[in-house]
Order: C-alpha cells, then structure tokens, then sequence
C-alpha cells in the first residue's frame, strides 16, 4: 500500500532535519520570572504591614475559672483591714497674729479649754507704744474736727451779718435816691446831691450781690470741708482699733471648746506673725485614720480587668454582657 507525504511549499528535507532558534522565547521566560519574584516581594511586604497593623487578640481563659453575669451601675464595696488611730475631726492651730515675746503660759497640754479661756500672754511694748499712740491721734482729729465745725458755724454767721448789714444800706441809699427824684423834679435839690444818690445806690448794689454770693459759697463749703476732716478722723480711729485689737491678741485665747493638746513655745521666745502657738481639738468628735497597704500585684490585676471589661463590653455600653 503506497503512502503519499504532502509537504508544506517550499519545505525542505534538510531544513526538518534541525531546530529552528528562538531568542524572543527566553527572553519572555526571563520578563515572566522577574514579574513573579517581583510580586512575591510586594504580597509578602503587604502581608507584614497588615500583620503589624492587627491588635493583640484578646487572652482566653478557662470557663471554669471565671464568672460571667450582666454588668449593672451600683456601688462596688471592697474590704480592707488595717491598722488606725481615731483623730478629732476639728482641730484649730492657734497662729501668732502679731511679733512678741511669751511671757506667761496659762494652760498646759491635757487641760480642757472654753472659747474664751487664755493659753499664753505675749508681750511687745513696740506694739503697746503704738497703740497709744494711735489712740492719741485719734483723740486730736476728733478734737481738730470739733474745732473745724465751730469756726466755720463762726464764720458763717460773721458772713451773715455782713450780708445783712450791706442789704439794709442798700436799701437806705435806694430810698435816699427815690426821694432825691421827686425832689429833682421841683427843682428842690442839686445836681450833685441828686447824682451822688444814683451813684451811691449802685454801689451798695453791687456790693450786696457780691456778699449774698459769699454767703452761699460759705453755707456751701462747709458740709465738705467737714467731710474731709471726718474721713481722716474715721481713718485715725480705724488705725488706732487695730493697733488695740492686736494688742489684745497678745493674751492668746482657745477660740474654742476641747482640749489643749500641744504648746510649741516655752516661756521667753521670741514668735512672729504665723507662727503655731498651740493646737485645740473636740475629743467630742472622732474620725479613724486606717493606714492599708498597698499590693501592687493586686492593683495590677485589677487594671487588666478593667481593660478587659472595657474592651469587651464596649465604651458606649453601660449594661451588657462581659467575662471576668
């Protein structure tokens, strides 16, 4: 049986005998590995950034060991124990409002005391010699305020009889000078004499305006004249109360009901504005000072906690579900 090969034109039987090369082939292979070593690169650059960018996931832990319940606002009661004192609730430090010396102690510590019982006496005759002599200038504006109201009621009333005497001239001369018209209307008195009337009438006008303007610049004047002085008389008498005011703070009083219980300065020493004299307290009232230690294990667990509540629960849930 005859077998027929039809071949291709221009097919030859040396050129089946050999591959053909091609370059473009290896060239692709090259393109195509690079772009795949390229994205292997950027996936597994992008799988670390998103792995770095997730949150620790939250710790698991046995049921058994926990205890789970809704979450409701109330009160959270913890008991401690410890040791304590009880400490009045009021004590009073007695403070130094002026400089002095102690001279005298009065009460000791341990002694129950009234408001107004003395503890200690201080003395300071720089203060004492203030005092007096504020007292004293008080006593000499009060006085020179006294002298002020007289002289000027004095000069008011010499201003008011000027006053009067020159308005009755002037009336006087007003008369003359009327009497003197009609009788220069007859011919019955000079030119001169008629003239000096006019004149002198002017005058005494003139001067009885002026005068009632003194009198009422003086009645004016003397409701603040006065006032001045009594504000430097209220001025000197404030001074000279709180010069006695601290003069009697020198004999140190309680200022309350209770007990003495301490008395830092001794007898001749030298205190200064602020400085504690004694301290008052109410044995009637009693509070307790408990010291409790502090377990820095336990506070740390307890703020795991709280974060584990507030992660599982939620910030804007107020009841809810939650494992402790």
């Amino acid at each position: 049986m005859d077998t027929t090969i039809v071949r291709p034109s221009g097919f030859t039987s040396a050129a089946s005998a050999m591959d053909v090369p091609r370059p473009h082939v290896a060239k692709q292979k090259r393109k195509r590995r690079i772009i795949v070593i390229a994205a292997s690169i950027l996936g597994l650059i992008l799988v670390t950034f998103l792995l770095s960018r997730l949150k620790p996931a939250v710790p698991s832990v046995d049921r058994s060991t926990v205890w789970i319940d809704t979450v409701k606002r109330g009160p959270m009661v913890r008991q401690v124990r410890g040791l304590g004192t009880l400490v009045p609730v009021d004590i009073r430090w007695i403070a130094a409002n002026t400089e002095g010396r102690v001279e005298k102690i009065v009460v000791w510590p341990g002694t129950p005391v009234q408001t107004d019982t003395v503890i200690l006496e201080l003395t300071s005759p720089e203060l004492e010699q203030t005092a007096g002599d504020a007292e004293s200038k008080a006593k000499a504006a009060e006085a020179e305020l006294t002298t002020l109201r007289a002289t000027l009621q004095r000069e008011l009333l010499d201003q008011e009889s000027i006053t009067a005497r020159v308005h009755s001239e002037y009336e006087q001369a007003k008369m003359e000078r009327q009497t003197n018209d009609q009788l220069a209307k007859n011919g019955l008195v000079s030119d001169l004499v008629y003239k000096t009337s006019k004149v002198k009438e002017a005058e005494l006008a003139n001067r009885d305006e002026i005068e009632n303007k003194r009198l009422a610049f003086s009645r004016d004047s003397i409701e603040p004249q006065i006032a001045s002085k009594q504000a430097a008389v209220d001025q000197a008498k404030e001074f000279a109360k709180l010069k006695v005011d601290q003069v009697n703070q020198l004999h140190v009083k309680a200022g309350m009901e209770g007990v003495l219980q301490q008395l830092p300065v001794q007898i001749g020493q030298r205190v200064k504005p602020g400085d504690n004299l004694a301290r008052v307290a109410d044995p009637t009232k009693l509070k307790a000072q408990v010291k409790i230690r502090f377990d820095r294990h336990a506070e740390r667990h307890r703020g795991r906690s709280r974060h584990s509540r507030r992660s599982r629960g939620g910030a804007g849930n107020r009841d809810g579900g939650c494992r402790h």
